[in-house]
């Protein structure tokens, strides 16, 4: 972590005093876009089936932007609303939540977002990268978390196993004298290229681009740039083999299965 990207904002300018206007600003852009938001989740975020589903592709247009048809089931979260774009063929599994203030989040066409995934943005700190970009036909895995304060790019057909997480912030914690809170965040951004794999339980940290096509195994802590066409694994992670096409040793003995 580099001391000198701290972000130069005033630390203290993200904390405001509680109460219901602060609340407010945290789920909306304004109370009448909040009091919209929150009467049609009330009227429609509940119904289950395809029923609910085809009533909220419909109402939901008032407020997201939708091109083409999206698939959002019951018990979905959405907050900023405004600031959510869904391309055609989007679905939005139970219990995702999307948290899309200013910069937002844009989620391509045919991709799926499992149950319990979180995309949130959370730029409460006028920063201009913050935002979550997701490309076509790929997969944000259960209980996956993105955090977008840096900026998060997504590539096509990139699928994230459960439990992943891709942070794009960090802490300050270098002064002993001061609590971490008061000492700024740094949020370089994160980069995934197409058609990669990330496994079960992998964390992306910040700062990080992670190269076209390549597999990052579970479990791994990816602190630098993995380079395309490679498989890392470990903590922090390591590049433990080339993907170049040669076969593993008991391809013979594979069952394998298409769409």
């Amino acid at each position: 972590m580099d001391p000198s990207s701290t972000a130069t904002a005033n630390p203290t300018a993200s904390r405001k005093a509680p109460g219901l206007g602060l609340y407010v600003q945290r789920q909306a852009d304004g109370l009448g876009r909040y009091l919209l938001e929150q009467l049609l989740y009330f009227l429609f975020g509940w119904i289950p089936t395809v029923v609910g589903i085809g009533l909220r592709a419909i109402f939901y247009r008032l407020i997201l932007k939708m091109n083409g048809w999206a698939a959002i089931e019951s018990g979905v979260r959405l907050r900023f609303a405004s600031n959510i774009r869904l391309h055609n063929g989007v679905y939005l599994d139970q219990g995702s939540y999307l948290h899309a203030c200013p910069a937002g989040i844009e989620i391509g066409e045919n991709t799926i977002v499992m149950h319990g995934a979180v995309l949130h943005v959370y730029n409460f700190r006028g920063m201009p990268q913050s935002g979550i970009r997701i490309g076509r036909d790929s997969l944000v895995g259960e209980y996956s978390v993105i955090r977008g304060q840096g900026g998060v790019t997504i590539g096509d057909r990139v699928y994230t196993s459960p439990f992943t997480q891709l942070l794009a912030v960090n802490h300050i914690f270098d002064d002993p004298n001061r609590p971490f809170i008061e000492q700024g965040i740094t949020a370089q951004g994160i980069v995934i290229e197409d058609d990669v794999w990330l496994g079960a339980g992998a964390v992306i940290t910040d700062g990080v681009r992670v190269g076209k096509g390549a597999v990052v195994a579970a479990g791994a802590v990816v602190t630098q740039d993995v380079p395309a066409h490679t498989v890392v694994a470990g903590v922090p992670a390591r590049v433990i083999k080339p993907i170049d096409g040669s076969q593993p040793v008991n391809a013979k003995d594979r069952s394998i299965y298409f769409l």
